[in-house]
């Protein structure tokens, strides 16, 4: 995520075509209203602002909206979704667009317009020459996960926003609780805020007490507790889970996913992979590596082999009724303790 972008439109520095992709949603809205926002009055959107999925409408409509003249205002803002023609995937092509007609766009663009196109895709072909121009003349934000390193500067500027600080610990701490999901983070960092006051400091007692768990980050403690044997905190987790109406089975199989994962980072780790080499080799974020390899240490990777044969066998007993639940999952506690 480019943050000067935001700098620029916060300084109303605004560009006359933004190109907006990747995977992470929550960044693409923030960065799409922050444009809106900043351009039209509240009062002005009715007339000058018009969305449009190119998967239903031809660019070329979008393109002669951009291209009329504002009503009651200086400005329109034109928003385009699902540019499928800038990818490498075939089989959308329900409309017929004029390309040629939007790169005599992009070379002169409207002076009262901002157009806007937002490509929810993790990857654009670059071969295409559609593709290289808009990336060489538009304001491009590419927003797919971000890094550990990411992730907490997003955290300390969304802290500075709310006049707050944060300490190192409860960074830490919020990122264990939260994993990488940027809008459960940016909602949990404006709660915290909220509590803490204006010009309060977010301490990690304080987010150890307000932020939720995810049922993945107590799947995850729940397996630290049990291979450090302390049995009695991994079970209690595990009630936990049960009175919260969570499936012995969901829990069985994120006990095998997490598991998988430690053994993948294990056994690359071993090869010499480096941590965002893993993460983009088993298609997981990149803070998930760093704290899979803290628990990859616990175990042999013949260690690992068992757990994972005793979780399937686990799960086939599951499945054809051989033993409650219940008891399936508190033995396989009881042995991971063991």
């Amino acid at each position: 995520m480019n943050v000067n972008v935001w700098k620029k439109i916060k300084k109303k520095e605004f560009s006359s075509i933004y190109l907006l992709y990747g995977t992470e949603n929550f960044l693409i809205n923030e960065t799409k209203e922050l444009i809106v926002n900043g351009i039209l009055p509240e009062e002005e959107r009715d007339f000058n602002l018009s969305q449009y999925d190119l998967e239903e409408t031809a660019i070329e409509v979008a393109l002669e909206d951009a291209e009329t003249l504002p009503f009651m205002g200086e400005k329109r803002v034109i928003i385009v979704k699902n540019p499928y023609f800038l990818t490498a995937e075939k089989g959308k092509e329900k409309v017929e667009h004029n390309i040629q007609k939007l790169e005599e766009y992009i070379k002169a663009p409207s002076p009262y317009s901002h157009f806007i196109i937002i490509a929810p895709y993790e990857k654009l072909d670059e071969r295409k020459k559609i593709t290289k121009l808009l990336k060489k003349e538009a304001e491009t934000v590419e927003t797919n996960s971000l890094s550990d390193s990411d992730l907490r500067l997003w955290i300390n500027e969304r802290t500075t926003i709310n006049q707050v600080t944060i300490s190192n610990a409860a960074v830490q701490k919020l990122l264990q609780l939260t994993g990488s999901n940027l809008m459960v983070i940016t909602n949990e960092v404006d709660k915290l805020s909220l509590y803490v006051g204006q010009y309060g400091e977010i301490d990690e007692e304080v987010v150890r007490l307000l932020v939720a768990r995810s049922l993945e980050q107590n799947i995850f403690e729940l397996i630290e507790h049990a291979v450090n044997r302390k049995l009695s905190e991994a079970l209690r987790i595990f009630y936990d889970l049960l009175n919260q109406n969570e499936e012995p089975i969901k829990i069985l199989s994120l006990l095998a996913s997490q598991f998988r994962l430690i053994y993948g980072v294990k056994e690359l780790s071993q090869k010499g992979y480096g941590q965002q080499q893993i993460a983009t080799t088993l298609k997981v974020h990149p803070f998930r590596v760093k704290l899979a390899a803290g628990q990859a240490k616990m175990f042999s990777s013949k260690e690992l082999t068992n757990i994972i044969e005793q979780l399937a066998e686990a799960d086939f007993d599951m499945k054809n009724g051989k033993m409650d639940k219940q008891l399936i999952l508190e033995l396989f506690l009881m042995k991971l303790a063991n």
